[in-house]
């Protein structure tokens, strides 16, 4: 614990709004001996040689920087010492006003509720940095050792790069050559420069560079067994034709790819009809085989049919309590094909795969029109054309391509007539409905990630041998697509290509060479004892004191990323490489077992009790405590203070690493302390999922409950502890917020525990 604490108040950023000097005495007068330096500075950016001179000679183990926001001042955290901030600039200051709703002019009188504010922030962040402690370096010796699972397009890449910047890998592949779907595209689409024209994949350059690199094992008719341990240390068993074999692994790039959708899924929009109506892949095989001999072909991107059938049979069941049988067919017809709701989940792999398809069926159209010289036609019908980043060159390009012509269109129905195929277009872009007859149709291919299909890692993990919840993503394997692409929920495995989301070919390249980077920083964070994203290079982990643990297993249960296993009893298992340090374990943990060293149920406890509530609530107002995701609600919070968004001067805001570790006794300890109301402020989650550590908000949500019946039970209204939600983005709605929960909290009148 920081026995020696250094306090500097930035004269700059917070002069204007506050009486600095004779706050800087308020502090030195109340904590003594524990702040042995209490300075003014003009300016905190530019004393960092000052400091370093005060911790040398006063030998202080803390500093504390009262000024802007950490996230301004983020260079002075490299201080020989331990080093917190107080945030008086835009959580104070900037973002100050009245009561009655008015700023104070001028900003050098400061009302007596600023001053009230800013020494409770100094307080609260003495006491924190009180109570933490500098980690003890979990670092472990990282083998230099990638773990590829998949040997196609992507894997292959996967593997190539690595090997390149000097790390030995294992590449597993469950087929007995490598190359997977695209040993059936001889020709791809634009891979480079200047991405106008489709080009040959060359698969077979990329499968020799991988077999005549000495640094590379491949392992074909392959498939993991068991992946245990944690990153920089994994423990790979392999199934070989020659029987199970071990390696030592730092982190893995999962590269596993796709499988087509079930056809079944097609055939409202005229799969089965006839020979002649095919799904995109099929017909690139044929294409590749050289069967293709139609000479009018129809590309259908639409999903409307298949869309409607699914949405029409999840209705009527949802309507139908008690529904009455289906009538048996007539002689000679089939019967109508009935769908469920996990049949509408499915095939949203279709707009999912729409990118994909897009590209595809333009390279397709002008591959066929080729091969026969323009005597065919292909005609191209969209609801949506999606074309991602520079493929743009290459749609434009194929829209002045004889042959091949595009248009919007509502396909409704494609039916055999005769020898040919009918394909109804519905409001199309030619201001005219029509009737095509063509030879052949071709169908989007819907692209099924292989994690949705089976657990294709096995991972040796308490919580199970697949990704937990895939379900919520369809099967694909991405924690968090908008902040963290290629982080999956297992720390040490990365996602790339079509198993993270449907992906063109050199978007699958690219995949592939940012998720090697991932897992390379992975191993060299083990090998230094840091934890990667979300809170890159944070050097502590969970501790737990076994002595009063019940084995309740909520800990291991809860934990967003597998980072805890257990043994026979119950007993946790920590392995501190897969810990993300979110600390929902001790979030969860109803004895208080769990703590970081610099993270605790005791640091958030004492600094809420620093706080100065007044007694009466009439006169000098409630105080509500706003326990702020630092992910998502803190920086909205710093970055409405910037921009002078005020809010109620009578919260006091203390950032939390997410809404996950929020523990039960924080809330008592503050509704004890005469607290009038707690908001919990944090990521979304849901179908707008945002969480950075995947499900904080959620559990948060849950125990919040449980939370509000214990209230209820002790007379206190559970509407004193709201949970709300705020994207970083929403910087201009989180006044309204704060303000919107004080003034509940002001109709509510006094916590009952006030005083006593």
């Amino acid at each position: 614990m920081a026995g020696k604490i250094g306090v500097y108040f930035d004269q700059e950023n917070i002069g204007g709004g506050l009486d600095v000097e004779a706050l800087a005495a308020e502090t030195s007068a109340k904590w003594g001996d524990l702040t042995p330096v209490v300075k003014v500075v003009p300016l905190l950016a530019e004393a960092g040689r000052t400091i370093e001179e005060d911790v040398t000679a006063q030998g202080l183990d803390g500093v504390l920087l009262c000024g802007a926001s950490a996230r301004a001042d983020s260079e002075l955290s490299r201080l020989p010492a331990l080093v917190d901030h107080v945030n008086l600039r835009e959580l104070c200051v900037l973002s100050y006003k009245n009561p009655d709703g008015t700023r104070p002019y001028p900003r050098d009188d400061a009302p007596e509720l600023l001053t009230i504010m800013a020494r409770d922030y100094v307080n609260m962040g003495v006491v924190k940095l009180q109570k933490t402690e500098k980690p003890d370096s979990a670092a472990i010796e990282g083998v230099r050792r990638i773990l590829v699972i998949g040997g196609g397009w992507t894997g292959l890449t996967a593997a190539a790069e690595a090997a390149d910047m000097g790390y030995e890998v294992v590449l597993v592949e469950r087929e007995e050559n490598l190359g997977g779907a695209v040993n059936s595209i001889s020709i791809g689409s634009p891979l480079q420069s200047p991405w106008t024209d489709k080009q040959p994949s060359d698969i077979a350059g990329k499968i020799a560079k991988v077999k005549g690199d000495r640094r590379i094992t491949v392992l074909a008719k392959s498939s993991m067994e068991k992946l245990e341990g944690q990153p920089g240390e994994f423990e790979a068993t392999v199934s070989t034709p020659s029987g199970p074999m071990t390696h030592k692994v730092g982190a893995v790039v999962l590269a596993t790819g796709w499988k087509p959708l079930d056809a079944k899924y097609l055939a409202p929009m005229g799969l089965g009809v006839s020979p002649n109506v095919v799904d995109a892949a099929t017909f690139g095989k044929m294409l590749a085989a050289g069967e293709v001999t139609a000479r009018r072909i129809a590309f259908v991107l639409d999903t409307t049919i298949a869309e409607e059938a699914c949405k029409a049979a999840a209705e009527e069941q949802a309507a139908e309590a008690a529904p009455e049988p289906a009538p048996a067919p007539a002689e000679g017809e089939e019967g109508a094909k009935v769908f469920v709701k996990e049949d509408l989940e499915s095939i949203r792999h279709l707009a999912y795969s729409n990118a994909v398809n897009s590209v595809g069926m333009l390279r397709l159209a002008n591959m066929v029109c080729e091969r026969t010289e323009d005597a065919t036609q292909a005609f191209i019908l969209y609801r949506n054309m999606t074309v991602p980043g520079i493929l743009e060159r290459f749609y434009k390009q194929m829209q002045d391509r004889l042959g091949i012509m595009m248009t919007k269109a509502d396909v409704t129905d494609i039916r055999v007539t005769g020898s040919t195929l009918l394909v109804e277009c519905r409001n199309t872009l030619l201001g005219m409905d029509f009737d095509l007859d063509v030879d052949m149709v071709v169908l989007p291919t819907g692209l099924v990630p292989t994690s949705a299909k089976e657990a294709v890692v096995q991972f040796g993990y308490r919580q199970g041998p697949d990704f937990p919840d895939l379900q919520l993503f369809d099967g694909f394997a991405d924690s968090n697509y908008i902040c963290f692409p290629y982080e999956t929920r297992r720390t040490g495995v990365y996602a790339a290509g079509c198993v993270r989301q449907p992906l063109t070919m050199d978007a699958c390249e690219e995949d592939a060479r940012g998720a090697v980077l991932k897992a390379i920083q992975c191993v060299e964070s083990a090998s230094r004892g840091v934890a990667v994203h979300p809170r890159s290079g944070d050097a502590s982990y969970p501790l737990f004191n076994f002595v009063r643990c019940t084995q309740c297993k909520r800990c291991t249960e809860e934990c967003p990323f597998g980072a805890l296993d257990d043994d026979e009893k119950g007993t946790p298992k920590p392995n501190p490489a897969r810990c993300r340090r979110c600390g929902t374990c001790f979030g969860a943990c109803p004895e208080r077992v769990v703590s970081f060293a610099n993270y605790s149920i005791d640091q958030i406890g004492s600094m809420i009790r620093e706080v100065q509530v007044p007694k009466d609530f009439k006169k000098e107002g409630p105080r509500i405590l706003i326990l702020a995701c630092e992910n998502d609600a803190y920086p909205a919070l710093d970055m409405a203070g910037q921009r002078r968004r005020a809010w109620n001067p009578y919260v006091r805001i203390i950032p939390v690493r997410c809404l996950g570790s929020v523990n039960a006794i924080w809330i008592s300890d503050a509704m004890s302390k005469g607290f009038d109301g707690v908001m919990l402020l944090g990521c979304k989650y849901g179908d707008d999922y945002q969480c950075h550590f995947v499900k904080g908000s959620e559990i948060c949500s849950k125990r919040r409950d449980n939370i509000a019946e214990t209230l209820d039970r002790l007379g206190v209204q559970p509407e004193r502890v709201e949970q709300l939600e705020v994207a970083i983005d929403e910087y201009d709605a989180v006044p309204e917020l704060i303000d919107g929960f004080v003034r509940r909290i002001v109709d509510m009148g006094p916590n009952p525990f006030k005083g006593m």
